[in-house]
């Protein structure tokens, strides 16, 4: 698919180094180097549509006043069978060139026969990357955060896809170390307290107390009464967790299925320690001369790479910690299987341990000095309803996980709303994102897309269909709004390619919302319905061209595209 924008630049580029070619014949202009001015899109359509320097980038070179240059290139430029109408000169020499209609038909053209297509592009050159998000631990319930790091991962996954990157989505589900044991004491606790009652069983002080909790000890006593009474601590727990975390996973995974989000895999944290590859794997690291023993612990030489502190990597008492398990399986991630790149979408609370992390993987023990380590880095989401910060569940009234917002909050809402700008502090107002009118931004895409199939609909009662692109003339697109209308519509393919380069999703919410905005602006200043027939049609095509690119954006990040509302 031709990016029409950046075809544009680059007939400026050949028109203008044509022009000087002819200019330097003719001996108005000396020879001249090679010499790259550069190509803009003006703020002010007034200003043209594109505008090049290189008038004042050859100034020094050709010893002569830049409005000589761009004078004797106007008086040698061709513009026959070119994208543009006419070029004038401005200020100390610019060159303002402005589209003709066969540009604005091309874009029409295009993006008609890339169809759903359309956007994609080859950035990526189908480099390997695992995108790894939401990873929560299995030990109770989603979080929003959890809900905001799963739209972004999602939609950033998607993003890389048609940005022309092979694309994985990896879920890591921390089934061992210290969160697992203590989800196995607390599931105890809860158990024998329906044995011998709550004030006879001590809880654990750092133990989970979520209702949960409380359940998966009742699923348990239900299912085999005291058959654990007596049981050896070790295995009764061992049982315990063996029951429960298959059942939190299942309901990650149902909860995740509705929201919309599929993983390719949920890698298990034990496989890890079972294949004995966090041993390896730290093992090498020693071998490298990367770690030391200390008080009978052994740490890795973080400074040494550049981070602030070293990192223990086994304890004392034998075991590996989090921070070796998670250098074994980005180990795993880059040599085993093999991926170019990997993103890791974390919240803010693990900023210090990314930086500390990126450093650690640039030992050369690992080997991967070619391989690229990145995180998505998100912000705090806080919750409002009525001006006031919403915790808990109107339903339950306990601390909202993502199962009570989808409950409460369309789908739709949820992954636009959640889809905001990385980096930002996200404050959802779940007022609005119920209401149905323009100030709720995925209702505002969402009506645009709804109201162009209504106007198709209605036409097509009349006997009038959407022609095609050939079949048109884009002369008669000649207006600001219809125009500015289809330089939006060419811009969808470097939206996504800049949201792929700058892991930043949210770029494609901001574009529908522009470009619902100028569908909007069109609509209401420009008849369709009762203009003439050639006027008609050209309209009905842009208008149909719209709803495409609007649905085409709003499956990218997880919206639907509804024909009535």
């Amino acid at each position: 698919m031709p990016n029409l924008i950046q075809a544009a630049k680059d007939q400026v580029a050949a028109l203008t180094a044509a022009a000087c070619a002819k200019a330097a014949s003719a001996g108005v202009l000396p020879e001249a180097p090679d010499i790259s001015g550069s190509i803009e899109i003006p703020r002010d359509p007034k200003n043209g549509d594109y505008a090049s320097g290189f008038a004042m980038a050859a100034a020094k070179a050709m010893k002569q006043n830049p409005r000589a240059i761009g004078q004797a290139l106007l008086d040698h430029l061709d513009l026959t069978g070119s994208y543009f109408s006419s070029a004038e000169m401005a200020g100390p020499g610019f060159l303002n060139f402005r589209l003709a209609p066969a540009w604005y038909g091309a874009v029409l053209a295009a993006i008609e026969a890339e169809g759903d297509a359309y956007g994609q592009c080859d950035e990526g050159h189908g480099e390997k990357v695992m995108v790894e998000f939401v990873s929560a631990n299995p030990t109770g319930p989603m979080t929003i955060g959890n809900a905001r790091g799963g739209v972004l991962g999602d939609t950033l996954a998607s993003v890389l896809q048609r940005a022309g990157y092979d694309v994985w989505r990896e879920f890591y589900v921390n089934d061992a170390g210290n969160q697992v044991d203590l989800f196995g004491r607390s599931i105890e606790a809860r158990y024998l307290q329906l044995l011998h009652g709550e004030d006879a069983v001590p809880f654990p002080e750092d133990g989970y107390h979520g209702d949960d909790i409380r359940e998966l000890a009742r699923l348990i006593y239900e299912q085999d009464g005291d058959k654990y009474a007596d049981v050896p601590e070790a295995e009764r727990r061992a049982a315990f967790i063996a029951f429960g975390l298959p059942r939190n996973i299942q309901r990650m995974k149902e909860d995740l299925e509705r929201y919309r989000i599929r993983f390719d895999q949920w890698f298990l944290e034990s496989s890890l320690h079972e294949s004995g590859y966090v041993a390896e794997t730290v093992q090498l690291l020693t071998d490298g001369g990367c770690t030391y023993e200390k008080d009978g612990a052994l740490w890795l030489r973080n400074t040494d790479f550049g981070a602030e502190k070293d990192e223990c990597l086994r304890r004392a008492n034998g075991f590996y910690t989090y921070y070796a398990v998670d250098i074994a399986y980005h180990r795993n991630k880059f040599i085993e299987r093999g991926f170019d790149r990997v993103i890791n979408v974390w919240g803010a609370d693990h900023h210090g341990h990314a930086i500390r992390f990126a450093a650690s993987m640039t030992a050369p023990a690992l080997g991967l000095q070619d391989k690229q380590l990145d995180f998505l880095i998100m912000q705090m989401v806080r919750l409002v309803r009525g001006g006031e910060t919403v915790k808990v569940s109107k339903r339950t009234g306990k601390a909202l996980t993502l199962g009570d917002l989808l409950d409460e909050i369309s789908v739709d809402a949820c992954r636009f709303f959640f889809n905001a700008k990385p980096n930002t502090h996200l404050e959802f107002d779940l007022d609005l994102a119920v209401r149905q009118d323009s100030e709720n931004p995925v209702y505002y895409v969402q009506y645009a897309h709804a109201r162009i199939c209504s106007l198709i609909a209605r036409l097509a009662q009349q006997g009038i269909s959407v022609p095609a692109a050939a079949d048109i003339d884009p002369a008669l697109l000649s207006t600001e709004l219809e125009q500015s209308l289809i330089k939006s519509l060419s811009q969808y393919p470097e939206e996504i390619r800049l949201a792929a380069r700058d892991y930043d999703p949210s770029r494609i919410n901001r574009y529908l919302t522009a470009l619902a905005a100028d569908f909007h602006r069109f609509y209401n200043g420009c008849r369709i319905l009762g203009s003439e027939d050639p006027t008609r049609d050209a309209r009905l095509k842009l208008a149909d061209t719209v709803r495409s690119v609007l649905k085409n954006g709003l499956q990218l990040i997880g919206v639907t595209a509804p024909e009535t509302m």
